[in-house]
């Protein structure tokens, strides 16, 4: 029987295989391992900042990938704060203020590389209340289940930030992602992330039903994935509890 593992890996390998024999993956490519581009998304970007909890949101988690540019470009044009994880935790996170920044900037600091250069580093507790989470995926189905490329780094995060208080059950998630990339019966694992909005070129999916949430950071799962430093604040908040 196949493992929940093995079925995961076998839907990433089928969307990564789709994107790329169909002409739809775009730099950086081969999009094999990664959060994978696609032509439209930069569209599929744009529905998501015209829903209600986009306007309303004035601090945002994003993750650092290609596809997901265009809403932290887009967040901060609007002013909003980014809140980003540094690729593997390896700086902890970062946050992007436009109050910070030249206007003529917004754009470069909206790259992996510009936020790494226009963004302050901040220890966990001084990370501010988040409203709206931006994740990518490889693969959503309709229920809002999600994967990832299979490091888990966007499960810790989101697990460090709830052990941390700033998110909770009811902070909404959303992606963007190509049409193709919607897959059917993703299995879960008990660290896996849902999310409440899914946006294509084509169309905005609202998942009816808000899936499991990780309450927290499972450390039985972790193996040698969080930087040290990380580990150490996040435990010293803890005692403080």
């Amino acid at each position: 029987m196949e493992s929940i593992k093995e079925r995961k890996s076998e839907l990433r390998r089928m969307v990564w295989r789709m994107l790329e024999e169909l002409n739809v993956a775009r730099f950086p490519r081969p999009v094999y391992g990664r959060i994978p581009n696609f032509v439209g998304a930069e569209e599929a970007g744009l529905r998501i900042v015209k829903t209600d909890l986009w306007m309303n949101a004035s601090v945002v988690k994003a993750n650092p990938d290609s596809p997901q540019r265009i809403l932290r470009e887009r967040a901060l044009f609007e002013g909003k704060t980014v809140i980003m994880a540094t690729p593997r935790l390896l700086n902890g996170f970062i946050i992007l203020d436009p109050k910070n920044m030249p206007s003529s900037k917004i754009k470069y600091a909206s790259t992996i590389k510009g936020a790494l250069a226009y963004g302050g580093r901040l220890k966990l507790d001084e990370i501010p209340a988040v409203d709206l989470v931006i994740t990518g995926c490889v693969a959503v189905d309709r229920e809002g289940r999600r994967l990832g490329k299979g490091g888990g780094y966007s499960e810790l995060e989101y697990g460090i930030l709830r052990e941390i208080g700033v998110i909770d059950e009811g902070t909404p998630i959303v992606t963007n992602v190509h049409d193709l990339q919607i897959v059917e019966g993703i299995p879960m694992e008990l660290h896996d992330l849902t999310v409440d909005v899914i946006s294509t070129p084509s169309k905005l999916i609202t998942v009816k039903t808000r899936g499991w949430r990780p309450e927290g950071v499972y450390w039985s799962m972790l193996g040698d994935r969080i930087n040290l430093e990380v580990v150490r604040e996040l435990m010293a908040l803890k005692r403080r509890t």
